[in-house]
């Protein structure tokens, strides 16, 4: 990778003019969240690494797998209104087009379900080469 393309993947990637905002969210993680970075953290995920609160452009992800590229989002309360529901649209295709791959669960899936929402994640991560 030359110097150049660096800067623009760092512009793209955990771009620093909202780490600070991340850095809030990942100190005001709501439980589901709480709930699924338990299972996530520490390459828990047949070997992948997950970070939380990963920028990608202007949108803040949840949980981000870079060697999957899969963006993981879980909706709570906040998601479930008729602006919310069309933000969320436009975040997602702008996220897929950049080729990666989006999984949404509510906050009910991780409270109610930690073990099905976990094997959801397992099947849509790749084998880790040897």
């Amino acid at each position: 990778m030359k110097g150049g393309d660096y800067l623009i993947m760092a512009k793209i990637f955990n771009n620093n003019a909202v780490k600070g905002k991340r850095r809030s969210l990942r100190k005001q993680m709501p439980p589901a969240e709480v709930a699924l970075w338990q299972v996530l953290r520490n390459k828990q995920a047949n070997g992948h690494k997950f970070r939380r609160q990963y920028s990608v452009e202007q949108y803040i992800l949840d949980f981000y797998c870079p060697s999957a590229k899969l963006a993981i989002e879980i909706d709570g309360d906040s998601h479930f209104n008729e602006t919310a529901i069309k933000a969320d649209k436009i975040r997602q295709k702008a996220i897929e087009d950049m080729g990666i791959e989006f999984l949404r669960f509510t906050n009910h899936d991780i409270h109610e379900n930690l073990e099905g929402v976990f094997e959801k994640i397992l099947k849509h991560l790749p084998p880790l080469p040897s």
